[in-house]
């Protein structure tokens, strides 16, 4: 007897990237971002600029990773988006846009929480982690260690009470006058410097949890006493203190992952989200790697940032269970898992 494969397209739509996928039984055929180039401009993210690009960009990309897929509309069996969390008004439009294309197939409606997606990240290409599996999940908005006992089983142990990780590095290349995204290129000048030529404070939070928004204040008020002393500093001293300020977000991460890997016994240990593309983070994983014994387990620097891919691995699993949301359902800026 034939089983008809399941087809599924997902929309990522949480911030400012358009992104479509499909995938056959849980194997991408297709995944496509069309990124925004617009908020480079303005520093950072504008929320209405970005949920009207999304409006422009949604079919077209659409329409182009259907036909990479080699697959046509009524042969999709599914269509999942984006849920929560993340801007309100991109999160609209892929949940209106999810929503009238499943109508218009008659086809089941999957709704996806972004940071489950992210940990989902994992299991879309080989080797792919046994559970119990620990997850670090890092990004602009979201810094969490993520228990996995099984694909949708997954509880928080530990999040930032404050600002996340992504955040800290994004600040930070903003107060060296870096232009936007910073991030990869605090990682780009990290790489030439010295990690351990400035000193920074690592918060100290009880459990699991972290704190960043200490270590912005510490080098926000460093560079203003240095810049007093040498109205220079910055551009003499770019490569060290992007070093220094990166090994002190990798080693506050580090050191309760390893916490937590340690008191739970796992040895199955990974990172997701955008911050996982950082070199120095990826490497800090392989060495912990070697010397705790652990399975490290990284993404594709293509499913690290925000990607329909994870969206459809998420939404997979989903289907598997019958896990269908309604049609009344609406999009989220915060969520629980």
């Amino acid at each position: 007897m034939n089983i008809k494969p399941i087809n599924i397209l997902a929309i990522e739509s949480s911030c400012d990237d358009t992104s479509a996928a499909v995938l056959r039984d849980g194997v991408v055929l297709s995944n496509l971002i069309a990124t925004q180039k617009v908020h480079e401009l303005y520093g950072g993210v504008v929320p209405e600029m970005a949920s009207r690009a999304h409006i422009q960009n949604i079919v077209p990309v659409v329409d182009v990773v259907l036909k990479n897929a080699g697959i046509d509309k009524k042969d999709i069996d599914a269509v999942a988006f984006t849920q929560a969390p993340g801007l309100i008004g991109s999160l609209l439009v892929g949940a209106c846009f999810a929503k009238g294309y499943a109508q218009a197939l008659n086809v089941p409606l999957i709704a996806v929480h972004h940071m489950q997606a992210h940990v989902l990240a994992h299991f879309i290409d080989e080797p792919k982690p046994e559970f119990p599996f620990l997850c670090l999940t890092v990004s602009g908005g979201h810094t969490q260690i993520v228990l996995c006992r099984d694909h949708l089983d997954m509880g928080v142990l530990g999040e930032t009470i404050d600002d996340a990780a992504g955040e800290a590095f994004d600040k930070t290349a903003k107060m060296l006058g870096l232009p936007y995204p910073g991030g990869p290129l605090v990682d780009k000048y990290a790489q030439l410097g010295d990690p351990l030529k400035f000193q920074f404070t690592m918060s100290s939070m009880p459990g699991y949890d972290f704190s960043f928004s200490g270590l912005k204040t510490a080098v926000l008020y460093f560079l203003q006493a240095q810049k007093k002393l040498d109205v220079d500093f910055v551009t003499k001293n770019m490569n060290d203190i992007c070093a220094s300020v990166q090994y002190t977000i990798i080693k506050m991460l580090m050191n309760k992952l390893h916490k937590a890997a340690k008191e739970l016994n796992i040895k199955n240990v990974g990172i997701a989200g955008g911050v996982s593309a950082n070199s120095g983070l990826r490497k800090a994983m392989q060495d912990a790697g070697v010397e705790y014994g652990w399975n490290v387990f990284i993404p594709k620097f293509e499913y690290c940032t925000d990607n329909a891919a994870m969206i459809g691995m998420t939404a997979h699993y989903k289907y598997l269970r019958g896990e269908f949301a309604d049609m009344s359902i609406s999009p989220t800026a915060r969520a629980a898992w």
